[in-house]
């Protein structure tokens, strides 16, 4: 199976609600394409969404050090800190967010893409 039919796969668990299989899906790809943003975007939301909340905390910093000016990444990183309980830091990524045009995610919408934001 080649990278992208192991990617689409993923993203069919995902769109099912197997947020950790499409996670244990998506890892190694993101591993094997540390700058591929769309498996990592995809890759933190499984995490979040599976409450997997320290690795999805990484996934998102990571995505907000690859893509500083994606606003959306950090709402979502602001949304897993604050799972977290660590509203302090997430402050200041929901600021950033703000600052960018973002609006705060509801409770559980981190699940939207930087696409349906637009």
């Amino acid at each position: 199976m080649t990278t992208y039919e192991d990617f689409q796969r993923a993203t069919l668990f995902f769109d099912a609600k197997d947020y950790a299989g499409a996670a244990r899906l998506l890892a190694p790809i993101a591993a094997e394409n540390p700058g591929n943003r769309a498996v990592l975007e995809l890759l933190a939301r499984a995490y979040f969404h599976s409450a997997q909340l320290g690795r999805a905390e990484a996934a998102f910093r990571r995505l907000v050090d690859l893509d500083p000016c994606n606003g959306w990444a950090h709402e979502a990183l602001a949304r897993t800190l604050e799972r977290r309980s660590r509203h302090d830091e997430a402050r200041t990524y929901r600021n950033m967010a703000q600052a960018m045009g973002v609006n705060p995610a509801d409770k559980v919408d981190v699940s939207l893409t930087a696409a349906n934001l637009a």
